[in-house]
């Protein structure tokens, strides 16, 4: 009877330990205890993301240290992977994932806009406003998309430094660039679709300079990850439309690989996030999601997993003001809005993805 009691004590005791640790945040409203309570019982989180789960990891350390009974199960997909498991996990009523976060904007709000909760968030004021469609779907981070290049076989002289550029560059030296030149492939990666969509709606002359870099020939890949390494390597000698978060992630150890931040218009992309209307662990999704959006969660985003912050409040360069004072009225943060949806319309969609075959040959 003894060893129950000491059992049961020793039970209550991490119970009441664990319930102390997770307070309230700073500056949050007192009635916020009780979400924090409801997700401590809850216990668990379910996090359907596009974000690598090595980017993710300091992020998920330092919310389960900050409420220490509640377990994160991290699913890491690509971008098609998690929109077309989750819809179908929602047409079939079956278990999902309770928070929604993925680098593809477009199919991220189309699934929000039937699937979302409505939620306002208590870090909602940090956040630009062009981050924030509805209370339902918040954009996470502010991400510039960039070229690549291979440092060994690229002269710097040759780097490119905007969009004409690179057109101008591989239509000149077709020959060294034959099958050189590497992009996402627009049909497989909702990412890829999306910032070609956003290209397009950039450049008046997009067609006119696609048909320039692909006339090397285009390897068109569905990772960011396989681009990167094919570049590194130098089976591929230039990368464009690449998320600047994971190259500069990736320069760090690897002396092959540079950088370019064009200067005629740097699309930057916001990870779109939402709580699920039908989250199993409601509660807990709600911790998650102000977590990431909080000083705290942005700065572990910003200064662990180079992933640069969608707040002006964060210590270092990687947030907006970093972001502006390095790039300035270059940047073009896309919009989490109704605008994203325009190219999703099926028929659209498939006479955006001909015209871009046509043009790239492919």
């Amino acid at each position: 009877m003894e060893g129950k009691i000491a059992t049961l004590a020793a039970v209550l005791a991490t119970v009441f330990a664990g319930s102390a640790l997770a307070a309230v945040p700073a500056g949050y409203p007192a009635e916020y205890q009780k979400i924090v309570d409801a997700g401590t019982k809850e216990g668990k989180v379910v996090i359907y993301s596009t974000t690598d789960t090595k980017a993710a990891g300091p992020l998920i350390k330092g919310f389960e240290e900050q409420y220490p009974g509640i377990k994160v199960e991290y699913n890491d997909m690509n971008s098609t992977e998690l929109y077309n498991r989750y819809l179908s996990e929602q047409a079939s009523g079956s278990g999902s994932g309770d928070v929604v976060w993925s680098s593809s904007m477009d199919t991220a709000l189309k699934l929000a806009t039937d699937y979302a909760a409505e939620y306002a968030s208590p870090e909602k004021e940090k956040l630009p406003k062009w981050a924030v469609w509805q209370q339902k779907a918040y954009g996470t981070t502010y991400e510039p998309v960039v070229f690549i290049y291979n440092k060994r076989l690229i002269p710097a002289g040759d780097v490119p430094d905007s969009h004409s550029a690179l057109a101008k560059l591989i239509a000149a030296q077709s020959d060294k660039f034959k099958n050189k030149v590497t992009t996402y492939d627009i049909e497989k990666s909702g990412l890829g679709f999306m910032l070609a969509v956003q290209d397009k709606k950039s450049d008046k002359d997009y067609f006119a300079h696609l048909g320039d870099i692909a006339k090397g020939g285009l390897t068109v890949q569905s990772s960011t990850g396989t681009m990167m390494e094919r570049v590194s390597s130098g089976e591929n000698l230039i990368g464009y439309n690449i998320l600047g978060s994971y190259a500069e992630a990736r320069i760090k150890g690897d002396k092959s690989l540079g950088i370019s931040y064009p200067k005629d218009y740097v699309l930057v992309l916001s990870r779109v996030s939402f709580i699920s209307a039908e989250a199993e662990h409601s509660n807990a999704a709600k911790l998650w999601f102000d977590y990431v959006l909080s000083e705290k969660g942005q700065s572990i985003l910003a200064n662990q997993a180079d992933i640069p912050s969608l707040r002006q409040d964060i210590e270092g360069k990687n947030d907006i003001d970093g972001m502006t004072k390095l790039l300035g009225q270059a940047l073009k943060p896309i919009p989490v809005d109704e605008s994203l949806l325009e190219y999703l319309e099926p028929k659209k969609r498939l006479e955006f993805i001909k015209q871009w075959r046509e043009a790239a040959a492919k």
